[in-house]
């Protein structure tokens, strides 16, 4: 008889011995999940387990007005904002078949100027914003034409992190090369960051080599991503930050479950693991790298 998955939320897990940064959360998300405990009971589990400092993703029209808010009610939390890159095909109008096999989504009635327009007007306006993104390039969710609106979208975020001088947190699913192009052709913000890392050794030490930050979530503890934690080997602890992507990409022995920041002690250990170095230490240097990307909460 199979045995039956466990569901729901996971227990807590053991506290780390020096706080951490959870740099890339959807918690506009997670407060809606099934059974999802509240905003303040999420980030209570997060500062009780070693992880009360968080960086707020909102990447569509109701995600940005919802962390606009969040980071200003809520001292834990910062905020990055962007029209995610799926989010920019939308907004411009194109329907067309992708590789993922999905039917496309409906176009939306607010054009692609005046959604970014909005990501810039809340970053100008909310000194809590720290990040643009996640922006970037999704090859799996887009056609050709779809693509092509990716590109100029991720060309406008990239200028607009430059402008106003703030970190840039990438999203990049099948376009390792192509993002990296882009990159080095409009020249990447100081603090660039690939969020959710999904390359291998080469790509990490070619980042490495630009002094771009790698961010690593729970798919660094799956069993066969033996070539990411290659690519973390690469990563210096200077360039190196961890994240939950919460509410997916849960730790193992969690997959499947939601997630939730309280749950990246999982994925900190797992570094602790991969590298070699002691708890304590990863702990430190992650801390460390945060501020220097983000700045102070």
């Amino acid at each position: 008889m199979a045995r039956k998955r466990a569901t729901g939320w996971p227990e807590p897990p053991e506290p780390l011995p020096v706080a951490v940064v959870d740099n890339h959360t959807h918690l506009d998300t997670v407060v809606t999940w099934d059974e999802s405990p509240s905003l303040a009971a999420h980030l209570e589990r997060a500062v009780s387990v070693g992880v009360p400092r968080m960086v707020q993703v909102g990447c569509d029209l109701d995600a940005i007005a919802w962390t606009d808010e969040a980071v200003r009610t809520h001292e834990q939390l910062l905020g990055a904002v962007a029209i995610h890159p799926n989010e920019a095909v939308r907004h411009a109008g194109i329907v067309e078949p992708a590789p993922d096999g999905l039917d496309p989504e409906a176009p939306y009635e607010t054009s692609l100027a005046d959604a970014i327009g909005l990501v810039e007007r809340t970053a100008r306006a909310n000194p809590r914003i720290r990040a643009i993104g996640e922006t970037g390039l999704d090859h799996f969710r887009a056609g050709p034409r779809g693509r092509e609106v990716q590109r100029e979208a991720f060309r406008t975020h990239i200028a607009l992190a430059k402008e106003l001088g703030l970190a840039l947190q990438i999203h990049d699913r099948d376009a390792h090369d192509e993002v990296v192009e882009v990159l080095l052709a409009d020249g990447a913000p100081d603090r660039t960051v690939f969020h959710c890392f999904s390359g291998d050794a080469e790509l990490a030490r070619l980042a490495v080599s630009h002094g771009w930050y790698l961010s690593f979530a729970g798919p660094v503890s799956f069993g066969a991503n033996d070539a990411l934690r290659d690519a973390l080997r690469e990563v210096p602890p200077s360039l190196l930050l961890v994240e939950t992507d919460a509410p997916y990409l849960t730790v193992h022995p969690f997959r499947g479950r939601p997630n939730a920041p309280y749950l990246l002690p999982g994925t900190v250990r797992t570094v602790a693991e991969v590298t070699g170095r002691p708890l304590a230490d990863v702990c430190t240097a992650l801390a460390a790298t945060s501020e220097a990307v983000y700045g102070t909460w």
